[in-house]
C-alpha cells in the first residue's frame, strides 16, 4: 500500500483522537474563517460605491447562491460521508465508484441550475424583489456568479468535501482558503481598476466567478496528482455505483441540503419581522446576524473534521474510537462556545462599531448581540449531533433533527415571541429554540448509542 495512503488510514485508525481531530479539523476551520472574511469583504467593497441600488441588487442573489450550497451538500456531504464509511469497511472499489458518481452528478446538476437561471433570470429576480432600478445590477451579478459560475462553484465545494472525507483535509482547507483570498484581491482589481465606473457589480461578479474557476482547477489538479494515492476517482468508467450506495448518498445528502434551505428561510423571516420595527432595528439585527457567525463558522469546521473520523470508525466497528471522536469534538466545541459568549458579552459594542458608527444602531445591536450569543453553545450542540448522524449514515435522524430545529422550534417561536415580546422576542428566540432543540438532540443521540450498545 502506498505510504501516503497508509498514513491517511493511520489518521483514522491509530492517531490519538486530539491529534487526528486537529489534523482533520484545523484546515477546515481556517477555511471557514477565510470564507467568513471573504463574505464580509465582498459586502465591504460593494459598499464602497456608496450606491444602495448596487448593494440591494447583489443582496437579492443570496437565496439563489445558497442553492449552489444545497447541491454541493447533496453530493459533497452525502457522497463524502459514504466514502469515509466505505473506507472504514475496506470497500475501496465501491468508494471509487461513489466519488465518480458524485463528481459527475455535481456537474450535471450545476449545468441544469445554470441553464435554468439563464432562461428564467428576470422572473426569478423579480420574484425575489428586484425593482426597475436594481434589476440591472442583480442580472450582472447573477450572470457571472450563477450562469457562468455555477459549475465551478458547485464542483469546487463538492470536491473539497470528497477530499476531506479521505483524510486530505489540508488540501481541502487550502483550496477553500485560497479561493477566498483570491476573491478578496480580485474584487477591488475588477471593480475599481479594470472596469469603468458604474460597472462595479459586474466587476465583483467576474472576480467571484474567476476565483471559483481557479479553486475548481486546483481541486481537479490535486485529485489527479493523488490518483495513485487515494481512492478518489473521476473516471467516467466508474460512474454507476450500486443502488444501495446511490440511496445512501441521497439519504444523507438530502438532509444536508434541506438544512441550508431552512437556515436561509429562517434568516429571511427574521429580516421581514425586524423590518416592521423600523430601519434602525433592522440595520442592527442585520449586522448582528453577520457578527455572530464567527463561532458558527469555527464550529462548522470542527464538525467537518469530526465527520470522516466518526464515519470511518463506525463502519470499521471501532465504536469506542468513534464515540471518543464525537465526545472530544463536542467538548472542544462547547468550550469554544462558552468562550465566545464571554467575548461577545464584553466586546459587543466594539464589534458593532466595526460595522457602523451610528450610536442608536450600536446600542441596539449591542443588546441584540449579547442576547443571541447566549445560544452559541446550544447551537453548536444541535448541528454537531446532526453532523454525527450524517457521518454514520443515519440520514433519517439527521433530517428529523435538522428539520425540527427550524420547523418545530425556531420558525414558530419567531412568530410567537415577536407577538408576545416584540423586537426583543425575535432576538431571544434563538436562545430559547436552541436550548429546547439541544435537549431533544442529546436525548436522540443517547437513545441511539444505547440501542446499538456503542
Amino acid at each position: 500500500m502506498n505510504t501516503e495512503h497508509h498514513n491517511n488510514r493511520e489518521i483514522f485508525e491509530t492517531w490519538p483522537i486530539p491529534k487526528a481531530l486537529t489534523e482533520l479539523a484545523l484546515p477546515m476551520i481556517f477555511g471557514q474563517l477565510i470564507i467568513l472574511i471573504y463574505n464580509l469583504a465582498d459586502t465591504f467593497f460593494i459598499g464602497r460605491t456608496n450606491n444602495p441600488l448596487m448593494v440591494a441588487g447583489v443582496s437579492l442573489l443570496l437565496p439563489v447562491f445558497n442553492i449552489s450550497i444545497t447541491f454541493a451538500n447533496l453530493f459533497g456531504i452525502g457522497g463524502g460521508t459514504l466514502i469515509s464509511r466505505l473506507m472504514g469497511a475496506g470497500k475501496d472499489i465501491e468508494a471509487k465508484t461513489v466519488s465518480s458518481f458524485c463528481f459527475y452528478m455535481a456537474i450535471i446538476s450545476a449545468g441544469i441550475f445554470s441553464l435554468s437561471m439563464y432562461i428564467f433570470m428576470a422572473p426569478v429576480l423579480r420574484l425575489l424583489g428586484a425593482s426597475n432600478d436594481t434589476i440591472i445590477y442583480a442580472e450582472q451579478y447573477t450572470f457571472c456568479v450563477i450562469v457562468l459560475g455555477a459549475v465551478p462553484t458547485i464542483l469546487s465545494m463538492t470536491l473539497s468535501n470528497l477530499l476531506r472525507s479521505t483524510g486530505y483535509a489540508k488540501q481541502a482547507g487550502f483550496g477553500v482558503s485560497m479561493g477566498g483570498i483570491i476573491n478578496i484581491f480580485l474584487d477591488p482589481l475588477f471593480m475599481f481598476v479594470l472596469l469603468p465606473k458604474g460597472y462595479e457589480v459586474l466587476g465583483a461578479g467576474i472576480a467571484t466567478m474567476l476565483s471559483n474557476v481557479i479553486i475548481c482547477a486546483y481541486f481537479l489538479i490535486v485529485i489527479y496528482r493523488l490518483k495513485d494515492k487515494t481512492i478518489l476517482s473521476l473516471s467516467i468508467l466508474n460512474v454507476i455505483p450500486s443502488k444501495s450506495n446511490i440511496y445512501s448518498v441521497f439519504f444523507v445528502g438530502v438532509p444536508a441540503a434541506v438544512a441550508v434551505t431552512l437556515f436561509d428561510i429562517t434568516y429571511i423571516i427574521i429580516d421581514k419581522l425586524a423590518s416592521g420595527y423600523g430601519d434602525i432595528p433592522l440595520a442592527a439585527v442585520g449586522i448582528v446576524l453577520k457578527a455572530e457567525r464567527l463561532p458558527l463558522n469555527i464550529g462548522i469546521g470542527l464538525c467537518q473534521g469530526m465527520m470522516p473520523l466518526a464515519g470511518y470508525n463506525y463502519s470499521s466497528g471501532n465504536f469506542a474510537r468513534m464515540r471518543e471522536s464525537v465526545n472530544f469534538s463536542r467538548l472542544v466545541g462547547l468550550i469554544f462556545g462558552v468562550v465566545s459568549v464571554l467575548m461577545y458579552e464584553f466586546f459587543a459594542p466594539y464589534i458593532m462599531r466595526i460595522f457602523i458608527e451610528d450610536p442608536q444602531t450600536v446600542e441596539l445591536g449591542t443588546h441584540f448581540l449579547r442576547a443571541r450569543s447566549l445560544a452559541t453553545p446550544f447551537m453548536f450542540m444541535c448541528f454537531h449531533l446532526v453532523n454525527f448522524f450524517q457521518a454514520v449514515g443515519h440520514g433519517g435522524k439527521a433530517l428529523a433533527l435538522g428539520s425540527a430545529r427550524w420547523l418545530v422550534f425556531n420558525i414558530p417561536l419567531l412568530f410567537i415571541m415577536n407577538y408576545l415580546f416584540g423586537m426583543y422576542g425575535i432576538v431571544w428566540t434563538q436562545v430559547v429554540a436552541d436550548i429546547m432543540m439541544a435537549s431533544v438532540s442529546l436525548y436522540v443521540y443517547r437513545r441511539f448509542v444505547s440501542q446499538y450498545k456503542f
